[in-house]
């Protein structure tokens, strides 16, 4: 269902993301980049990598990166976005990217090959979340950093009922009117329903015996990024 989903709305996906974040989403991204601290000579895996911006970010700071993700048409835009950023020599070496498909609950890639392994906006989406970061976690290497960045649930009722009413009612607007699919952006709130955001992916990271948790809220919690790094 989530493939499907996917699918149908690749080509507008990046324009109703800023829409629906009002452009916030980039910074967003910029942080959990920053967050990474990537560096020349590093390998670093981008899990549900969708149309490829956190991944060619981490490889414009030098990285050598995988894009990771189980839909083939964002992986053809992801591979669009950098042939025309190579052409304009914007991918600066030695940061290479390399994108691929393949499942994350089910990483094609040997235990420690992985100094940085991130993923955004797609754990909340996998059928097994905790396998998902166990998957990230059995990859990374001793030291190496590991980053989700979602969706969370603020802790002020307030500002959490204001938030879920923006998903449940605007949201899925944006969706029919751009992409012709209120019912993939409604899809939204409803992972998210399910799924504990910051505070139940710390729990699991500190079960997983990653050092260093900790919980980066954004704009009061409605997002967040998770930080372990491998023991």
């Amino acid at each position: 269902r989530v493939k499907a989903l996917f699918s149908r709305i690749a080509p507008r996906y990046d324009l109703i993301n800023d829409l629906q974040s009002f452009g916030l989403h980039r910074v967003w991204k910029r942080r959990l980049v920053r967050l990474a601290q990537p560096q020349a000579g590093e390998r670093a895996l981008d899990v549900c990598c969708g149309t490829g911006d956190i991944a060619l970010a981490l490889a414009a700071r030098g990285a050598d990166t995988v894009g990771l993700d189980f839909n083939r048409p964002m992986l053809e835009i992801a591979q669009r976005r950098q042939d025309r950023l190579a052409r304009r020599g914007c991918v600066p070496a030695p940061g290479r990217v390399e994108f691929m498909e393949g499942d994350a609950q089910q990483l094609p890639f040997p235990d420690a090959a992985f100094d940085i392994v991130t993923v955004g906006y797609g754990l909340r989406n996998l059928a097994d979340w905790e396998r998902g970061l166990q998957e990230m976690r059995r990859v990374a290497r001793p030291g190496g950093r590991l980053l989700v960045l979602d969706f969370g649930k603020p802790d002020n009722a307030v500002w959490r009922a204001v938030y879920f009413g923006y998903l449940r009612l605007v949201v899925p607007l944006l969706g029919l009117a751009v992409a012709r699919s209120a019912s993939a952006y409604a899809y939204i709130l409803e992972s998210l329903i399910h799924y504990p955001a910051q505070r139940g992916v710390a729990a699991k990271m500190t079960e997983l015996g990653l050092a260093e948790v900790r919980i980066f809220n954004l704009l009061g919690g409605v997002m967040s990024i998770n930080y372990g790094q491998r023991a």
